[in-house]
């Protein structure tokens, strides 16, 4: 078992995600759970994946007390929709904007997952398509002003309300879009030599 595989191990998952933390609770691993501030700024150049990959990379450079048996996950969310990132909304209006936007749409949803010892790193990513149905303004305002989604790529959690009444097609992982790939996460940690 994979449990079994890491018991000398110390995993660490470097996310504020409530979300997150409960994904990686599925998988029956022992973990602690670490706050990093880490400069999330990019480049313009990176697109799709490249960009969460590259955030991934930087959340494990924020991390400075390694010790030999530990290992560090990292991870990143964004929308993706014509050629543009949608992060976290800063503000009410931009939530608001980002789901008028959406609506209606077919985007995608990328998250990068790192997998770092002091030996080994690995740096995985997952896509999800995800199809909004058209969403009327008093619809949007009820859901950002209830849920506040202020923590969510895309102005959104496909585990809420709006998930539930708004999206009408998903092709991929579901558990992708709440924030973490954990089938592929699974099959890349059986993989990992420590």
């Amino acid at each position: 078992m994979i449990k079994d595989k890491f018991q000398n191990n110390q995993i660490i998952l470097a996310s504020k995600s409530p979300r997150r933390k409960e994904l990686l609770e599925r998988l029956d691993l022992d973990f602690i759970t670490i706050s990093l501030e880490a400069d999330e700024s990019y480049s313009e150049e990176l697109k799709k994946h490249e960009i969460t990959e590259f955030l991934c990379h930087k959340k494990k450079l924020a991390y400075h007390n390694w010790q030999e048996n530990q290992i560090l996950i990292t991870s990143d969310t964004i929308v993706w929709f014509k050629n543009k990132a949608f992060e976290k909304p800063k503000s009410r209006e931009k939530a608001i904007e980002m789901l008028q936007t959406l609506s209606g749409q077919t985007h995608e949803v990328i998250t990068s997952v790192g997998i770092f010892s002091t030996q080994k790193e690995l740096v995985l990513s997952d896509i999800t398509q995800v199809t909004f149905s058209e969403l009327d303004q008093q619809e949007i305002e009820y859901y950002v002003d209830t849920y506040q989604p202020y923590d969510k790529a895309g102005s959104y959690g496909i585990q809420e309300w709006i998930g539930y009444i708004g999206i009408t097609k998903i092709e991929g992982s579901y558990f992708n879009v709440m924030g973490l790939p954990v089938q592929k996460l699974y099959q890349a940690l059986k993989d990992f030599k420590t």
